[in-house]
């Protein structure tokens, strides 16, 4: 008979709490402590994997990464990077150890309690980092400019006419005089930092936009961009965030993923459904709202949208065609019969998020 092991691995910096159960075993056949560091990690799973025919490794994701999922992959094991919010937990466990924590990881996959995480490749776990680069930025810069504007407020000095940052209003800010020197350093100081800061998003940017037209993912994400509301920053975001997206059966699933489905607490003959679930991958459902926004006011498609539906099938450009429409009257729709603008942007994110699966699986009739 085949013997299979179960391997429970608690993560942190330094080390790492292993545990290792087999088939309807309680207690742990082994359970150590070792250090997180390449040549650790291959002695142990060498040992393991040495006295049992398969063995079957998984850890929480977090912090550390996808690296110890490669080199448990190297050494011969099955490995799963497990979403934390799939971990079961007891209400009434107030006990909480590393050992613990790897044997209670153990049982769980054991059991088939944990729903595992897409792991990337090195190449596009790269191109992911230059995502949430580029967003830190935005980020970063959104603050600096804060940042001005209060000191400005605090002493009494508006811009009043018309829009921040603005060309004229760049030209309104050097323009600037204070009697004060230290305020004129302050205030040259934060305009400098946000100078700077703008200069490093467009930088980044451009590098984006490279990113979206390399070989490897400049097909997908041609398909996304004749969607209106698609840049090629939300595009390539799906395209290294998902992978796969056949991996989602069904429409419904990949909604879900994002996050996009309603809560629900029913019990008995009461059905009481709530606010959407959050669940998944914040940072898509974040551009897909911002995609929502945009999609409320489909007429006439821009130069920038024409351009981009002329590089891809016939059939994409339809299906894109019928989704502009739908979601607008969705949007419309929901507004007139009193939703919330935001409510309503977030149904028309939902129905979204259904038609980019469609379109980057082939279901588009």
């Amino acid at each position: 008979m085949e013997s299979v092991a179960y391997v429970g691995m608690d993560v942190d910096k330094e080390k790492i709490a292993v545990a290792v159960l087999q088939d309807y075993e309680d207690q742990p056949r082994l359970q150590r402590i070792i250090r997180n560091r390449a040549d650790a990690i291959e002695k142990f799973f060498g040992e393991v994997t040495g006295r049992y025919d398969q063995v079957l490794a998984c850890y929480e994701a977090g912090a550390c990464g996808f690296e110890l999922y490669r080199r448990v992959t190297e050494a011969g094991a099955v490995c799963v990077v497990a979403a934390p919010a799939s971990m079961p937990k007891k209400a009434n466990d107030r006990v909480k150890t590393d050992r613990r924590d790897a044997r209670k990881l153990a049982s769980a996959f054991r059991n088939g309690d944990l729903s595992p995480v897409y792991v990337p490749s090195r190449r596009d776990e790269s191109g992911r980092d230059l995502l949430r680069l580029y967003d830190d930025v935005k980020g970063d810069l959104k603050r600096a400019k804060q940042r001005l504007l209060h000191f400005l407020l605090r002493r009494e000095i508006r811009y009043e006419d018309g829009q921040n940052w603005t060309g004229k209003h760049w030209r309104w800010l050097r323009s600037l005089g204070f009697d004060c020197p230290v305020a004129r350093e302050t205030f040259d100081e934060y305009l400098a930092e946000v100078a700077r800061l703008q200069e490093r998003r467009t930088r980044i940017g451009e590098r984006v936009e490279a990113l979206g037209e390399d070989d490897r993912y400049s097909e997908a994400v041609k398909r996304l961009r004749a969607f209106k509301g698609i840049g090629t920053l939300t595009a390539i975001s799906f395209v290294l965030e998902i992978g796969d997206f056949r991996r989602f059966a069904r429409a419904e699933q990949f909604m879900a993923f994002l996050g996009l489905v309603p809560s629900e607490h029913s019990s008995g003959e009461k059905r009481r459904v709530g606010n959407i679930t959050k669940a998944g991958n914040s940072h898509l459902r974040k551009l897909l709202v911002e995609a929502a926004w945009v999609s409320r006011r489909y007429g006439t498609p821009s130069k920038r949208l024409i351009r981009d539906r002329a590089e891809v099938p016939a059939q994409i450009v339809g299906y894109a065609e019928r989704a502009g429409k739908r979601l607008q009257k969705k949007y419309w729709r929901l507004v007139h019969a009193g939703r919330p603008p935001q409510v309503a942007a977030t149904a028309v994110a939902r129905e979204l998020a259904g038609f980019i699966w469609g379109a980057m699986v082939g279901a588009t009739s």
